[in-house]
């Protein structure tokens, strides 16, 4: 296993939870890191440098990239707009790690498999008819040809629905915690009591730094191992008893999601994925797992952590 020397420079494209997240396991193991995104700026206390850099502009985004080892990918886009944003700055990042001569290692979700009825691996070709999943899989399949051309070298780690500190806009995101916090019934989606897999977001960062510092990793796909496979109803379950709390679940019935996907362009995202949560959806993960170690957080832990975020996050407000 080739580990990156501490002076090498490590590059965090986004400055969301998980590029934070990334950045707080990058600096565990002492490396030198800078952060870039579209303002310059970020919303947490640090002494890592922010640097502002759009992928789609290549002369800024070469100036903030300049130096770069290995450049995290961990952009965010518009849930909206994924087919417009996310490929140009997919683009934009190859071309200037091809630049640097650096590595990439890109965070990556599961959509591209599409409806499988199966446990989720990474041999499964990319199925997805939804415009999310295509863009996905689009994504995924410019950067593998990049490295199989020689341009770059690059690994994709791969997780499902990921909770945690900072994590706002997700199923276990603020309208669990934030609702959980005051005493309300948690707005969710699908079937509850099926199987469904959610990674804590400081493993799926932990994943995917050690997947940048492998050198045999590079060239493939990776499912990041997460704490075990339960249900929404038990994990939502869990963070009411933390709280002395008997559960409650508000659950937005398919038809409501149709009828209002006709209206609103966020719900007609929403509907697009909404099979995910219907039917069991549980990851492979083993050909992580035998290349690395499994060492996950549990659940109970990973709640914990997040509500103490989210309670701090009320009363600084």
């Amino acid at each position: 296993m080739f580990i990156t020397e501490n002076n090498e420079l490590h590059v965090v494209v986004g400055t969301g939870p998980l590029g934070i997240a990334v950045m707080e396991q990058l600096l565990l193991k002492n490396k030198k890191v800078r952060m870039v995104n579209r303002s310059g700026k970020i919303n947490t206390a640090t002494s890592v440098e922010v640097v502002r850099g759009d992928a789609t502009n290549e002369s800024e985004f070469r100036r903030a990239c300049s130096g770069a080892s290995v450049i995290y990918n961990c952009a965010k886009a518009p849930y909206t707009e994924w087919p417009d944003k996310f490929p140009p700055i997919m683009d934009g990042i190859i071309q200037v790690a091809q630049g640097e001569n650096a590595k990439i290692v890109y965070a990556d979700n599961l959509y591209m498999y599409g409806r499988t009825h199966l446990k989720v691996s990474e041999s499964l070709p990319n199925l997805a008819t939804g415009r999310k999943g295509l863009t996905r899989a689009k994504m995924a399949e410019t950067l593998m040809d990049a490295h199989k051309k020689g341009k770059v070298r690059a690994v994709i780690g791969r997780a499902p629905d990921f909770y945690g500190p900072g994590v706002l806009d997700s199923t276990l995101g603020e309208r669990v915690f934030g609702a959980v916090l005051e005493g309300k019934p948690s707005e969710v989606l699908g079937n509850i009591d099926v199987p469904h897999a959610y990674i804590y977001i400081k493993d799926f960062a932990k994943g995917l730094v050690e997947l940048g510092e492998d050198d045999e990793a590079y060239g493939q796909i990776w499912h990041i191992p997460s704490a075990e496979t339960t249900t929404t109803r038990d994990i939502i379950t869990r963070i009411y008893r933390l709280k002395n709390q008997e559960p409650k679940f508000r659950v937005a019935p398919k038809l409501f999601v149709n009828l209002m996907s006709l209206f609103n362009a966020d719900m007609r995202e929403i509907k697009e994925m909404l099979y995910l949560h219907e039917e069991p959806f549980i990851v492979d993960t083993k050909k992580y797992e035998r290349r690395f170690n499994k060492n996950v957080t549990s659940h109970e832990d990973a709640i914990l952590e997040t509500m103490e975020w989210f309670e701090n996050r009320t009363h600084t407000k």
